[in-house]
């Protein structure tokens, strides 16, 4: 705590940079996501249609964005480091440089998780599309015939596999991009409960403190309920043995 008073602004900066860089890296994942999975239908679309800055130009120039936004994050980190190597080690400060990197790094993995996936995924969509050619050429060269109404039905058949393959994709894709975000809105929840229970610690004592009372006041309360009892046992214990005794000297009385 004292580390991050003696900090004042510079830290807070550093902070402040830090938390906007992750939010703006965060929107650009979800579209840099979203474009990836997009782009498979876009494939399918004539080449000499195509505009001359297609989507994969797109995809690139959003790939080379966010890695310069994850490295200047990274420096950052080293930034904060740097600075919290200079000052009183301090558990929260501590805590907090570590829930930065922790994000960076997820935020990494997430990068290269898409990009991973859009390589594969255009890779089988070339492939697919050679295919198709090679099938166009052949038809051309020698004609209908059986067999290439075979091949064509071959053809439409793993033209709908690929299709519904593409509609799996982009299905897991959107539930994963939900649950990255909502896994990224519960980080930043718990960094943020983190900080305001290390900056107000009078209410941690405090909540300890009715605690404590609470349950010295239940601890008397048993106590004195527990002594009651006893007293009304004894008591009727000893009303119990003094009504026998004079039962046995009426006796007593009586037989004389």
């Amino acid at each position: 705590m004292s580390a991050a008073t003696t900090a004042g602004p510079t830290w807070e900066g550093l902070r402040k940079e830090a938390r906007q860089l992750e939010n703006e890296i965060d929107l650009k994942l979800v579209g840099f996501s979203k474009l990836g999975t997009g782009l498979s239908a876009n494939v399918k679309s004539d080449s000499d249609n195509a505009p001359l800055l297609g989507p994969d130009h797109v995809f690139e120039s959003m790939a080379l964005e966010i890695e310069s936004l994850l490295e200047k994050l990274s420096n950052l980190n080293d930034q904060m480091a740097e600075f919290s190597s200079a000052q009183t080690p301090s558990a929260a400060l501590l805590h907090t440089l570590q829930r930065h990197r922790e994000i960076l790094q997820d935020y990494k993995q997430e990068f290269r998780k898409t990009q991973a996936n859009f390589t594969a995924r255009r890779e089988r969509e070339d492939l697919l599309k050679s295919v198709r050619k090679d099938i166009d050429n052949f038809k051309t060269s020698s004609g209908l015939n059986r067999r290439m109404d075979f091949y064509l039905k071959e053809n439409d058949h793993i033209r709908n596999s690929d299709r519904l393959l593409d509609d799996q994709i982009s299905i897991a894709v959107e539930t994963r991009d939900n649950l990255v975000a909502q896994r990224v809105n519960f980080k930043r929840l718990q960094t943020r409960f983190n900080d305001l229970s290390n900056r107000f610690p009078l209410i941690n004592s405090l909540l300890q403190r009715v605690n404590l009372r609470k349950r010295r006041d239940s601890l008397i309360l048993g106590l004195v309920i527990g002594g009651c009892m006893v007293l009304l046992l004894l008591y009727a214990f000893r009303d119990t043995k003094l009504t026998a005794s004079s039962d046995t000297e009426s006796t007593d009385v009586g037989l004389k």
